[in-house]
């Protein structure tokens, strides 16, 4: 018989003491001893007047803790020996001793005077043998009378857009959006905060004012509209003339005063020209009516896990602290809220987890060991279906520019102007990484889309490593001012300089190369390609997907997670390498335990356990989008 309890002793004194998990004896069915276990048991002594402890304090503590297996035996004793299934108390049991009075026959611990004992009323349920574990099962007794948790809610994309206006980075985000994520986010965000939404609408029709005019026509051919030509008349002879800082206040006066479906129309305008007849998109109040779920599929993320589990690896948890350190899991709900996608933040986690987990076997087989960590880290259940994943992938693109630009900001701002930047090519694009602490930046197709960031990071040299680039890459750098080194050999009108170097280096012509960056590209360039070789040619997240967009955002981030790791630890004593978290870490097993209001992941003690502790990295983390709002803890055991 199985009895979750807190017995508690009532008596003269003022100390307590804690049991663990204990049992007591009896007579159960067939004749076998019975028995009752105690999962946890607190005994709480009560001094009512009387100023002296005595000679030993805590020894009617002893006494009572020695008497009650023999106090809880009795009690149950009809329970012990009768035939039957077992029987679970799920409420406290209280028991309560006085010493000094009769009523008890049984005779104290030690030989004292005999007490009275009261057992507090309690309903007992009873347990069929072959009964399933359920979640209560695998409840711990503090949780079973823990008040349950709030209901967790997604942040809105309006509330992301206010924090970042606040810090001041909304715009430097804003700028680097592609015009569906604008327009997307622009429709989530009217009605709800048109302050926000103005500042959206004002960045796409400040692209449509400053687009290159349409090429001369020939002569007969129907006239072409020109940048303001898509914006409605009564809009477009509002903002004639006026400055680029007065376009928010104008625009959000203008959807102060349009009625839904004008405002609905204005924010696709700057797409197309303007027209009046067009309805609103049906679907999602935030989406464009570009997204679709393919059909048959669904990204329903399904139960979630319960209970306790046990991973191989618990390097997929040890990226969330260095994530949430730069605002980038805040961002993953009101970045999903935005295109109605908040409920399936666990696809985004398992795609995230899977690139720090096992490489995957000719591109797309995975191990289960892979699959089951994946789950636990997203809260999960262990079968996990890759066309759910693939869908999600395929919903989810217009909100990944925005964690990207999360992302790449947090970067730039803590970038040494007078450090250089690598530029790579992967997955058939440009990614831009921080040389020192290869940290990365952004992936772009072509080296055009990543000037922004080089800007943000102000201005500082530019090592190409040797991958294959994308046709005309050294034209556009040196076209943009970039100060670049790179033993990539030119293409035919590329303009280049050759530099008197022991092996074939070429920079931006008219610039001043520093040679001691030509000495360190090749180390830089290593540890760049083996990243690249890690994190996307042997992990792929999303493998059945058709677009790279959650495939490339995952990679930066678990790049992200993986550099802060390594930075953290090792930069004092050897040159910080994300390679090494990935090795080092990725064997770490873990228990994971899922609780109403936490998730709390248990790793063994060791050297790595001391050195996560003593670099912060195993600091609580709240509010995680994927986990409901419940708290990432860790501990060791």
């Amino acid at each position: 018989m199985s009895v979750p309890t807190a017995p508690t002793a009532d008596g003269t004194g003022e100390t307590g003491g804690t049991g663990g998990t204990g049992g007591t004896g009896g007579t159960g069915d067939d004749g076998e001893p019975g028995e009752i276990t105690v999962h946890r048991c607190t005994v709480t002594v009560v001094r009512r007047g009387g100023w002296s402890w005595g000679p030993e304090p805590r020894g009617l503590v002893r006494q009572v803790v020695e008497a009650l297996p023999e106090l809880l035996a009795d009690h149950f004793a009809e329970r012990l020996a009768a035939d039957g299934p077992d029987v679970e108390i799920t409420e406290p049991l209280t028991v309560t001793v006085r010493p000094g009075r009769a009523g008890w026959s049984g005779r104290a611990a030690g030989g004292g005077p005999p007490v009275e004992v009261h057992f507090a009323p309690v309903a007992m349920v009873e347990v069929p043998a072959d009964a399933p574990e359920t979640a209560a099962d695998a409840m711990s007794f503090e949780e079973s009378f823990a008040a349950a948790p709030d209901p967790w809610t997604a942040p809105s994309a309006a509330a992301l857009f206010a924090e970042l206006a606040e810090r001041g980075e909304l715009d430097g985000l804003l700028a680097l959006l592609p015009d569906a994520s604008l327009r997307t986010y622009l429709l989530a965000l009217l009605g709800v905060d048109d302050t926000a939404a103005a500042r959206l609408l004002a960045e796409l029709v400040g692209r449509a004012l400053t687009a290159d005019p349409p090429p001369a026509r020939p002569h007969g051919e129907a006239a072409r509209p020109g940048p303001a030509e898509p914006l409605p008349e009564p809009l477009r002879a509002a903002i004639a003339g006026a400055d680029a800082a007065d376009l928010p206040r104008l625009l959000a006066d203008f959807l102060a005063s349009a009625d839904r479906a004008e405002a609905v129309r204005l924010a696709r305008s700057p797409a197309g020209p303007y027209d009046p007849g067009a309805e609103e998109p049906s679907g999602a109040a935030g989406g464009t009516g570009a997204v679709r779920t393919p059909a048959g599929a669904s990204t329903a993320a399904g139960p979630s896990t319960t209970g306790e589990v046990r991973v191989w690896s618990a390097l997929p948890f040890l990226l969330a602290g260095p994530l949430a350190r730069i605002g980038y899991l805040d961002a993953i709900g009101p970045a999903l809220s935005g295109v109605e996608l908040a409920k399936d933040a666990p696809l985004f986690a398992v795609a995230l987890a899977y690139k720090v987990l096992g490489a995957t076997a000719r591109g797309w087989r995975r191990a289960e060991r892979d699959s089951e960590a994946a789950a636990a880290f997203a809260g999960l259940s262990p079968q996990l279906d890759e066309e759910r994943l693939t869908a999600f992938a395929h919903q989810v693109r217009p909100a990944l520019p925005v964690l990207d630009g999360v992302l790449a900001l947090a970067v730039c701002r803590g970038h040494d102007p007078a450090d250089p930047l690598l530029l790579t090519g992967a997955d058939d694009g440009l990614l831009l990484v921080d040389a020192h602490g290869m940290f990365p930046i952004a992936w772009a197709a072509q080296a055009a889309g990543l000037l922004p960031y080089w800007r943000s990071c102000g201005r500082p040299p530019v090592l190409l490593c040797d991958e294959p680039l994308p046709p005309g890459t050294l034209r556009d750098l040196a076209s943009a001012g970039v100060p670049f080194l790179t033993g990539v050999r030119p293409l035919r009108g590329e303009s280049v300089a050759r530099l008197p170097w022991r092996t074939p280096l070429w920079s931006a012509p008219g610039a001043a190369p520093d040679l001691r960056l030509a000495a360190e590209l090749p180390a830089h360039a290593q540890r760049c390609a083996d990243l690249v070789t890690a994190l996307v040619t042997e992990r792929r997240a999303v493998p059945l997907a058709q677009d790279g967009g959650l495939e490339r955002t995952v990679t930066l981030a678990a790049a992200l997670g993986l550099s802060t790791i390594a930075w953290t630890l090792w930069r004092e004593r050897e040159t910080p390498d994300p390679r090494l978290a990935l090795d080092r870490f990725a064997d770490l097993e873990a228990t994971v335990r899922f609780e109403a209001a936490a998730v709390r992941v248990r790793v063994p003690m060791g050297r790595r356990h001391a050195d996560l502790l003593r670099g912060g990295l195993l600091a609580d983390v709240p509010d995680v989008a994927w986990l409901g709002g419940r708290t990432l803890t860790f501990s060791a055991g």
